[in-house]
């Protein structure tokens, strides 16, 4: 196994920082950036990196070995950053030296998850019951890739770019402290990307506006009156409450919530008593809330407040536990942002492999990003189901990418360009602010961003 199609990936990363493109643009630029990326050492390099953190998966704040490497990497290439930035995040900046611009994002989470890897290869996990089970060690690579790409040509980069290497996505929102340290608050757009087994090597997805739910835990603890079961009259029994009152549960979304609004209500454990014979004191249950809106999770969890007062003669509480597992907004992507990135993907990958993928009910705390600035978030496949006996998806132990696909064997057409405000070879002054200013305009209009980040940073028509 090796990287998932790194050279490619790396410059789509890359290149969703670049503006949309312009009819009569053309330029070398982008096809330069790609060979860049295929020049001899560079997937290897990538590679290397990424089977360094595979083998030594770290959970949720606890990315002190990945944060070191991070930052040794960039050292070595020469980009500067801040750290610690939520314990153990990392964020570096590209400035670009082609004159002012705005500051966009592009980010890749860290962590692990808590399980065992069960892939018989020769860079499987070193540390037990730890597993990179949902890919943040490719995103981690990729990144680390295009701040390669990105430092070597920021002499024709209009901007800044900042690469947020973050801790804790899996669960313990990672993002939202990020944002609290204020390293991001010159940000006005940021990229997200996310690899997906099921899609193939070559293929991205991804829909304009709502894309991932929202997200939240609860545990409720319905307390009685323990007694032997053979007296039940004696006692007040949480069984028969929480029984209930799990099925009462699975109402709201059946009969209160519009059924073309997606939601979901999941009790995922039950935990009473430890006897046969005898009726505990109290039961405590648990689950997880989604929505495709933040509203809709309000009224799942008001709902689930409520619940507290009807169960048979029982006292009931319910723990949202937002102070140690905050709940995740909704991903919605910025529409004008989700068609710049679309023509990015298509120039580089052909339209026939830019999917528009389906809502997912799965959740991500990009969703603190995309609150307080303009966002869009893409799927990138690593499938091949031509080398691997079965497809596993994120979060299992079985779960692999493909490393051997690189994208020589895509399309012709797939060859990457500069897209962006660039003029026409006629017009390289006054009709590239003319357009640049078109292009803002436009997306004042359709989206109310005084200032569009995505159509901002761009590069030299000069470019080498």
């Amino acid at each position: 196994m090796a990287s998932p199609s790194p050279p490619l990936l790396t410059v789509l990363l890359c290149l969703l920082a670049l503006p949309v493109p312009s009819p009569c643009a053309a330029t070398p630029v982008g096809e330069d950036l790609l060979a860049a990326a295929r020049a001899p050492g560079f997937a290897a390099w990538l590679r290397s990196v990424r089977r360094r953190i595979h083998r030594h998966p770290e959970l949720a704040f606890q990315e002190h070995r990945t944060s070191e490497l991070v930052r040794a990497e960039l050292d070595a290439i020469g980009v500067p950053y801040a750290w610690p930035v939520a314990k153990t995040g990392v964020v570096a900046t590209v400035a670009g030296g082609a004159g002012a611009g705005p500051t966009v994002a592009l980010r890749a989470d860290m962590d692990a998850l808590p399980m065992q890897e069960l892939v018989d290869w020769e860079h499987k996990s070193q540390e037990s019951g730890k597993m990179h089970a949902c890919g943040h060690d490719a995103h981690t690579t990729m990144l680390l890739g295009a701040a390669k790409l990105l430092q070597d040509w920021k002499g024709d980069l209009q901007g800044t770019v900042k690469l947020v290497f973050q801790p804790a996505e899996e669960g313990n929102a990672g993002a939202y402290y990020v944002l609290q340290e204020g390293v991001l608050d010159d940000v006005s757009a940021i990229f997200g990307l996310h690899v997906d087994p099921v899609l193939p090597v070559g293929v991205v997805s991804s829909r304009p506006g709502p894309f991932a739910a929202t997200s939240a835990r609860f545990l409720a603890t319905v307390t009685g009156k323990g007694a032997h079961a053979a007296k039940p009259h004696q006692a007040i029994d949480p069984v028969v409450a929480a029984s209930t009152a799990i099925l009462s549960l699975q109402q709201i979304v059946a009969r209160e919530i519009d059924p073309l609004q997606g939601a979901v209500v999941s009790i995922t454990f039950v935990n009473g008593g430890n006897a046969y014979n005898v009726i505990p004191e109290c039961v405590t249950f648990g689950g997880t809330l989604r929505s495709m809106t933040n509203e809709g999770l309000s009224y799942l969890m008001k709902r689930i407040k409520m619940g507290q007062s009807a169960v048979h003669h029982c006292t009931a509480s319910v723990d949202f536990m937002e102070d140690k597992m905050r709940p995740y907004p909704a991903v919605v992507n910025d529409e004008g942002m989700y068609v710049h990135a679309k023509e990015v993907a298509e120039n580089l990958l052909g339209e026939e492999n830019v999917k528009v993928a389906p809502q997912l009910m799965g959740a991500e705390d990009f969703g603190f990003y995309v609150q307080r600035m303009a966002g869009v978030f893409f799927n990138i496949g690593v499938g091949n189901k031509s080398t691997m006996v079965t497809v596993h998806t994120t979060h299992s132990p079985y779960f692999v990418v493909d490393e051997d696909v690189l994208p020589i064997h895509y399309r012709k057409t797939a060859v990457c360009r500069v897209w962006g405000s660039l003029p026409c070879a006629k017009a390289r002054t006054h009709g590239k602010e003319q357009h640049r200013r078109a292009s803002k305009e436009k997306c004042t209009a359709e989206n109310g961003h005084t200032a569009t980040p995505l159509f901002a940073v761009s590069w030299r028509h000069d470019a080498r």
